[in-house]
């Protein structure tokens, strides 16, 4: 397992260096000259002072000061000379950073978003809300220290050591050595600590994600969790999830809290042996064995001191970015898994557009004219053919399962004419908003086929399909921002007059207008300053002012009292006039004027008729009606 999970990492790695480049082709190779050059001008004091130090060992022997003084003030000035580089390069990459950090993190949450909006309906059926949030905070979070911060320092802290490294080899071969056995028994130190600490931010990040999705499922529920006053149950339910995230977050950052003075204290030892090494080596007077074909002396020692303290910080340095590394992969893979998502399939290529008669044909055109074509292109001949979008839609034997183990659907035939309003009913769970999901394409057939006005719907690209179709949920969906936005949704290009008309179709008007600001009155909270009946009515006049051919009507009257229903009805008749219209309803009372009702049981249509119809067959139907209106 190990050894899969290093490539996947590596992959990561590579992916989020590309991913940057790809941004900033010009910006992340200049900070990245900035950054190396900063680091090597870290490293060069120790030459300066073996020069300097045995500059005065010279002049110690020959006392000639002044000369000795003109080549020390070079050796100062040209040090003056890099650091102040140094600090510009330092400036310029710290400056440069924060662009390319938060410029990546913004056009990866453009990536992000985007692609979500074009995800199945699957995808955030089968995965938590709080869980897909996470995304776009924790795991951001995370690549954002480990781009701005982690990859910076780990960079600057491998170069010191590469340099300081050579440098010291140049100096003194024997030290050296010593050197190497504190740097082996460094890396086994955070190799052990590090790693158990790296496994626990993991996890810490993990527990963190569902944490969130705990709090924003409560929080979406609080209603119900006080009406059945279920808050020390709740409480006790987030304590559990608490702390599980606090003895992740207490081990890993116990393992990051040790392995930082124990790799100090480490070098210090370090120091003191290499310190011991060098005092042996000057008082043995054994020869140097080194790359610079210089003796052992003072000059040498004293910078190499210095080296050795630098050179255990710096491993110090990159042992503390472990941690901030892991997780940042950790949440880049994540943010990578929501890039890769397949998309929606959508092969269709018939589309919708707006229609105009001309010489008995129809004809394409630009302007809005309430009447339209569905344009279909022939590949054979090139040819281009208008089909009246009329709403007639037909299911053929229609099969369905949300995974392949379990058909939800069997044998599914409807036939919805023209302006014929189809209802729905039955038991839940007996397929009845599933089908409705068919017909708009938000889940495929596994068998069967779907007509709409005569073509097959995988033929129609899907925007197109559900932009012919309004739809009115159960649960509605409000978005911050004023009432007649909300209403506007339906249609984006639609004027306040448009607006209006809708409301007052809908029955919404009379309370919108007695609201503090009418139509300008701000919602947020998904609309918690309305009730639930007024949030249906603007649901149902956001599908009102759209105008579609074809409504879909789930449980739409669900949230209204009996006297809102009666005004709310008569809004429908109209809004549902020359339409196609599909009802889903445990009201039985709401679908008694339906041209075809079908009863729903077990993903199997049982009886099929108009009202009389069923009750006439004292089947099914006939027992719900009279049993009970409310189907439940």
């Amino acid at each position: 397992m190990h050894n899969q999970k290093k490539p996947k990492k590596q992959r990561t790695l590579l992916r989020i260096f590309k991913t940057v480049f790809q941004f900033y082709p010009v910006a992340l190779p200049a900070v990245l000259i900035c950054i190396v050059f900063s680091a090597v001008v870290s490293s060069m004091p120790s030459i300066f002072m073996q020069n300097i130090i045995a500059e005065v060992e010279k002049t110690w022997q020959t006392g000639d000061w002044a000369s000795a003084s003109g080549t020390i003030l070079f050796y100062v000035g040209l040090l003056v000379v890099f650091y102040v580089l140094a600090l510009i390069s330092a400036f310029t990459f710290t400056r440069m950073m924060a662009v390319i950090t938060q410029g990546t993190l913004k056009k990866l949450r453009v990536k992000m978003f985007n692609g979500m909006q074009n995800l199945p309906i699957r995808f955030f059926d089968t995965n938590n809300h709080g869980d897909i949030m996470s995304y776009y905070t924790n795991d951001i979070d995370t690549l954002r220290q480990m781009i701005s911060q982690s990859f910076p320092q780990l960079l600057i802290s491998v170069v010191t050591i590469l340099t300081i490294f050579g440098i010291m080899l140049y100096y003194s071969v024997w030290l050296m050595l010593v050197v190497v056995i504190g740097i082996i028994l460094m890396t086994l130190i955070t190799k052990r600590i590090g790693g158990n600490s790296a496994r626990y931010f993991i996890k810490q990040q993990q527990s963190l994600g569902k944490v969130e999705g705990f709090v924003e499922e409560i929080m979406n529920g609080q209603k119900v969790v006080k009406v059945f006053c279920h808050e020390e149950e709740t409480e006790a339910d987030f304590d559990k999830v608490n702390d599980i995230l606090f003895e992740n977050s207490r081990h890993a950052n116990r393992y990051a809290n040790m392995l930082a003075p124990i790799l100090n204290n480490v070098g210090n030892v370090l120091y003191v042996f290499v310190a011991l090494a060098g005092g042996l080596l000057l008082l043995s007077g054994a020869p140097n064995l080194s790359f610079s074909g210089l003796a052992f002396s003072i000059s040498i020692a004293v910078p190499f001191l210095n080296m050795t303290k630098q050179f255990a910080g710096s491993i110090t340095q990159v042992s503390q970015q472990i941690n901030a590394v892991v997780m940042g992969l950790a949440g880049a893979e994540r943010i990578f898994s929501l890039c890769d998502q397949q998309p929606e399939d959508d092969n269709g290529y018939v589309t919708l557009v707006n229609a105009k008669e001309q010489d008995g044909k129809l004809v394409e055109c630009k302007e809005r004219t309430h009447l339209w074509a569905w344009k279909h292109p022939h590949s054979a001949d090139g040819s281009v053919s208008y089909t009246k979008l009329m709403g007639r839609v037909e299911l053929f034997d229609v099969d369905f399962g949300y995974t392949p183990e379990k058909t939800v659907l069997h044998n599914i035939t409807i036939y919805a004419e023209p302006g014929q309003k189809v209802a729905f009913v039955g038991a839940t769970g007996a397929g009845k908003t599933t089908i409705t999901n068919l017909i708009n394409r938000f889940y495929d057939i596994a068998d069967g086929k779907i007509r709409y006005d005569g073509i097959n719907i995988n033929k129609i690209k899907k925007a197109d399909l559900r932009r012919s179709m309004g739809i009115v949920l159960q649960d509605t969906n409000l978005f911050t921002g004023t009432v007649m936005d909300n209403i506007r949704y339906g249609r984006l290009d639609a004027t306040d007059e448009e607006c209006i008309d809708a409301a007052k179709l809908a029955g919404a008007h009379d309370f919108i207008v007695r609201l503090p600001n009418g139509y300008d009155t701000p919602l947020s909270g998904n609309g918690s300053n309305l009730s639930q009946g007024q949030c249906q009515l603007l649901a149902i006049a956001r599908a009102a002012v759209a105008d579609p051919p074809v409504m879909i009507l789930d449980e739409a009257t669900s949230s209204i009292d009996t006297r809102t229903e009666a005004i709310v009805q008569r809004g429908m008749d109209a809004l549902m006039k020359g339409r196609t219209v599909f009802v889903i309803a445990h009201r039985l009372s709401t679908v008694k004027n339906a041209d075809v009702i079908m009863v729903l049981e077990n993903g199997r249509i049982i009886e099929r008729g108009n009202h009389e119809k069923l009750l006439a067959e004292k089947g099914k139907y006939y027992q719900l009606y009279t049993g009970a209106f409310e189907l439940e």
